[in-house]
């Protein structure tokens, strides 16, 4: 039987672009799955993941120089040597501890693994034009929006959509944030530990810890490897939460008795912050619409310990009679376009912007129906992890107008946010975390 050839770091790079390529699939998941399938060790996985999210990140502008220097526009050209070209000229450009001869050589020769022997010619041809000019690439689009959109490869529709939001100058901070590396930000599971103990024991394991600039209990860290492999994670000691994510618990601010519902909870982020912040008492009920979703949630919960949780299957949109004006804290962390968190999943920016203009009626859909399940006196969150107003605040407002027994609830949180009128939209650039909008409503 013919064994199988296992990949390398750049094929597997390649494969995963090829999946994003030709399944739509998430770059991510796929990453993941082809990293475990060929076993790569921890220094090849680590160049697989760099070579694919560095190539996501940054492929408008690998396009525009391989269209420069190929006698065919990059688009035009077949979806596999267009790849390899890309993968092959991040490394010239972007990765300074690679020597060009080698990031060439190796396209060349992945050239020829993939049955296209007859374009290695031309795949030297043009990466060696990088090489020859990559001090010196040629000169990028005049207009400011073809500019952005370019050299920092998001689409024009998003560029200009946020210049109007942000202006140039802070709309280019936000898109050159988006293709930096992000350091990890956990929170200390005080259920089990303590943020102290926590930290002592991650730099005993060689991870480098920082305390979170501003969120108590909350560090970023790097130089982690395989952070689910350690042992603080796999006994429950910390989970791996944003600090935007994270806020969500701080303005909900529930009571350790309380009643709550997250209508949306899936992986049960936010419920595990609620029940640490509620000492694991009073109640939480964790709802997702998919079957293998809640086994996510009941499987975190248990890893850290929480007996608090319930998960129950349930679509947000569709009202339960038990649950009407049951909750002391209702949270609706709805779905949404997720362009807050481009600089963890790169491929986010791509997405076409006509199915995004589907979901405001359904974030509004969900926030109706969630706040049905808010007793007298309760109160309601309502959050998503992007940064456009047309599924922030325009949600909000028009909820509001038509519920006039909600009202929005001011909160305060720790500098450099301070006190806020009922709702906050955070920026990566302002802040350092990612993308989100939270809202705090009260029933009257």
């Amino acid at each position: 039987m013919k064994e199988v050839r296992k990949l390398g770091a750049r094929d597997v790079a390649l494969e995963v672009l090829m999946q994003v390529d030709r399944a739509n699939a998430w770059s991510d998941g796929s990453l993941k799955r082809t990293i475990a399938k060929n076993k790569l060790d921890s220094r090849e996985a680590a160049l697989a993941t760099r070579l694919s999210y560095g190539v996501i990140q940054n492929k408008l502008l690998l396009d525009y120089y391989i269209s420069c220097y190929c006698t065919q526009k990059a688009e035009k050209l077949e979806s596999v040597i267009r790849n390899i070209l890309r993968i092959g000229g991040y490394q010239i450009l972007f990765m300074d501890k690679i020597p060009h001869h080698a990031a060439v050589n190796e396209a060349v020769e992945m050239t020829r693994r993939a049955n296209r022997p007859k374009a290695a010619g031309m795949v030297n041809a043009v990466l060696r034009k990088f090489v020859a000019n990559w001090m010196n690439m040629p000169a990028l689009p005049g207009a400011t929006a073809d500019y952005l959109s370019v050299r920092y490869s998001h689409p024009k529709w998003l560029v200009e959509r946020l210049m109007e939001l942000l202006g140039p100058e802070e709309a280019e901070a936000y898109f050159r944030m988006n293709n930096e590396i992000v350091p990890t930000t956990i929170q200390t599971n005080t259920l089990k530990t303590t943020a102290e103990e926590l930290e002592k024991e991650l730099r005993h394991a060689g991870v480098t810890v920082e305390k979170h600039p501003w969120l108590p209990g909350c560090f970023e860290v790097s130089a982690t490897g395989d952070l689910e492999s350690l042992p603080a994670f796999t006994e429950g000691r910390f989970m791996v939460q944003d600090a935007a994510a994270r806020l969500v618990a701080t303005i909900a601010q529930p009571a350790p008795d309380a009643k709550v519902m997250d209508v949306c909870a899936a992986p049960g982020g936010k419920s595990f912050a609620l029940a640490i912040d509620m000492k694991d008492q009073g109640q939480i009920v964790s709802c997702d619409i998919h079957p293998h979703k809640l086994k996510l949630i009941e499987s975190g919960a248990q890893r850290l310990g929480i007996t608090s949780i319930r998960a129950a299957q349930a679509d947000g949109r569709e009202p339960h009679a038990a649950w009407q004006q049951t909750a002391d804290l209702v949270v609706a962390d709805v779905p949404c376009s997720g362009l807050g968190i481009i600089r963890k999943k790169p491929d986010i920016r791509y997405k076409n912007p006509k199915e995004l203009a589907q979901l405001p009626a359904i974030q509004l859909a969900i926030l109706k129906n969630a706040s049905t399940y808010v007793r007298s006196g309760g109160t309601l969150i309502y959050s998503t992890c992007t940064v456009l107003p047309e599924e922030n605040e325009a949600v909000t407002e028009e909820f509001l107008a038509k519920h006039i027994d909600f009202e929005l609830e001011s909160f305060a949180l720790p500098l450099p946010i301070g006190k806020q009128k009922g709702h906050l939209t955070l920026w990566p650039q302002r802040f350092g975390t990612d993308g989100f909008y939270i809202c705090r409503m009260r029933r009257k």
